[in-house]
């Protein structure tokens, strides 16, 4: 999977700034620009690409970054969704700008980001709403991944209507950011697992040098690389959820079976990521529920 120079860079801008573990990471993704990089230039944008996002994403996705750019950015989409330039006008610019914003579709049990979002996008019977969110009952819900916030959202009435929009378009939109970020993710549990494999000796020999750990890295070692190109595959969104959502489960499940008993302890993030990657699979539907529509249109 091949990125231009504008993309590397933006790549690499976004590796050394999770390197240095800032306290307050979401003004540090503002100033570089991150969440207007799928907003039109006229509304505020940067007027890149969502593989741009998607660049982004797959970092945040290595370090477990607990920011709102992925809900910001689906709820971004959905607004652009809807066609309606004055709303867009508005709205983008704000989040471009920085405000937080949340997407909740009809039919969604858990919303990422909603409890601090500045901006609530309601979607019922077709049509996108704004909100504020005390207009509506916003609750954290504990979940096993403690990086990623998830909340219930429950709506009496909505109230501003923004107009019809096209949802599928945002679930594909959310699906190829979603799987962009799980790609990330893998590659961080296949080095994770590469360093203690070097690291580990066992008969007076690192456990990397043995032959049936070799084959394991190299099993996840393709499965990590096939995950980024399905992920940047944006024609095929649904295929790329499912894909990176079960190369992702398969890449921890060895990362935890060769790190051994300190895996799951709390001291080693293993666990963390392990954790990630079975939250994330239920995120907009999960690997088994997109293989049961595929059945039934077929």
């Amino acid at each position: 999977m091949w990125l231009t120079e504008e993309q590397l860079a933006l790549q690499d801008t976004v590796a050394r700034l999770l390197a240095k573990e800032p306290d307050d990471l979401w003004p540090k993704l503002c100033e570089i620009g991150a969440p207007s990089l799928a907003i039109p230039e006229q509304y505020g944008g940067s007027g890149a690409t969502l593989t741009e996002l998607q660049v982004v994403l797959e970092q945040l996705g290595r370090t477990l970054a607990p920011t709102p750019l992925l809900a910001t950015a689906i709820a971004a989409e959905a607004v652009l969704a809807t066609n309606n330039t004055q709303a867009s006008e508005r709205l983008l610019s704000e989040i471009a700008a920085g405000r937080v914003a949340a997407w909740c579709p009809e039919g969604e049990k858990y919303v990422l980001d909603a409890d601090h979002a500045e901006i609530l996008l309601v979607g019922r019977g077709g049509v996108l709403y704004e909100m504020r969110p005390d207009q509506a009952r916003i609750d954290r819900v504990n979940t096993m991944d403690e990086s990623r916030r998830l909340t219930t959202v429950v709506v009496d009435e909505p109230a501003d209507p923004i107009g019809p929009y096209d949802e599928a378009r945002v679930r594909n939109f959310a699906l190829s950011a979603l799987a962009a970020e799980q790609a990330g993710t893998a590659a961080r549990c296949l080095e994770m697992t590469i360093e203690h494999a070097r690291q580990r000796v066992q008969f007076g020999r690192p456990i990397g040098s043995f032959q049936a750990v070799k084959h394991r890295l190299a099993d996840m070692h393709v499965l990590v690389e096939t995950a980024r190109s399905a992920a940047y595959d944006t024609e095929h969104p649904v295929e790329a959820k499912v894909y990176c959502s079960e190369a992702l489960q398969q890449v921890a499940a060895e990362m935890v079976q060769l790190h051994g008993g300190i895996a799951i302890t709390w001291e080693h993030d293993a666990q963390r990521y392990f954790k990630r990657a079975h939250g994330a699979a239920f995120l907009f539907g999960h690997p088994a529920e997109h293989l049961r529509a595929y059945q039934v249109r077929g």
